[in-house]
């Protein structure tokens, strides 16, 4: 009888000690996570997705939701309401349309980038020749050029810029093969819907189906520049502003430097 009372004890001891676990603060259900919602520039992908397993390892509390499309795009979509807390443009004229707006504030530049022409790694190899001008594009060997699409899209407004000061935009403008971003004009070259691509530097190392032929004189175009601000009509300021404060840590420009972005050194413009 003794013994059975034993296993009865044991047994209740058990269930209370279970029945405690579960109601202990780390058996509890935790609470909902903050979505921040970060519209960023495409060519920001690589960086920004191998960055949101840090952060939110960092910040349990917090769950990343990135938005890429082309800054231009990103811009319409704000100026339209639709959710955003962060705001990371490739273009210094995306981030002012929407301050002058007072939709966008505390904006600060981020990084830099370059513009690099691309070829497709067999058209490198044909040619036995991976360094090419910017006048190299007007011959035969060259029967499409990808630009992103200047109205929306920085990395085509920098190519623009650049092509037209060089006397070549309008001579090369019949070739050009125009799309939504700078990661589609890097695949229609990846998948030899054109011959060649302007791209920033970041777009061309995250390739392994392109060579970089030539770095653009940065002489040719104004200093590509990412500002970086919150939207204003955030729920989340405080969250947002570190979460921003994080990307100017050694940690998150560690990555930004391995992907080719550089800390910048030009500020003007704004």
């Amino acid at each position: 009888m003794k013994k059975k009372f034993g296993y009865i004890f044991t047994f209740v001891g058990l269930l209370a000690w279970v029945l405690a676990g579960c109601s202990s603060p780390a058996a509890v259900q935790s609470a909902p996570k903050t979505e921040l919602v970060v519209s960023a520039a495409a060519s920001l992908q690589d960086s920004l997705n191998t960055l949101k397993g840090q952060y939110e390892k960092q910040h349990p509390d917090i769950k990343l939701t990135f938005n890429y499309a082309s800054s231009g795009t990103l811009q319409k979509q704000i100026e339209q309401g639709a959710p955003a807390d962060v705001f990371i443009s490739a273009g210094l004229k995306q981030m002012k349309a929407l301050t002058d707006a007072s939709l966008v504030e505390k904006d600060n530049v981020l990084l830099q980038n370059k513009l690099v022409v691309v070829v497709p790694q067999d058209k490198a190899k044909s040619t036995d020749n991976k360094s090419i001008t910017l006048n190299d594009l007007m011959g035969p060997s060259f029967l499409k050029v990808a630009v992103g699409e200047p109205t929306t899209v920085p990395a085509g407004q920098y190519s623009k810029e650049s092509l037209t000061k060089a006397g070549l935009w309008d001579k090369l403008e019949p070739k050009m093969v125009f799309a939504k971003d700078v990661r589609q004009v890097l695949n229609y070259v990846e998948t030899g819907n054109a011959d060649a691509g302007l791209v920033y530097l970041t777009d061309a190392k995250s390739s392994d189906k392109t060579v970089i032929a030539l770095e653009v004189p940065e002489e040719l175009h104004a200093p590509i520049l990412y500002p970086e601000g919150i939207v204003k009509a955030t729920k989340h300021s405080q969250e947002a502003g570190e979460f921003l404060d994080f990307l100017r840590t050694d940690e998150a420009m560690s990555v930004f430097s391995k992907d080719g972005f550089s800390a910048p050194t030009e500020m003007t413009g704004k």
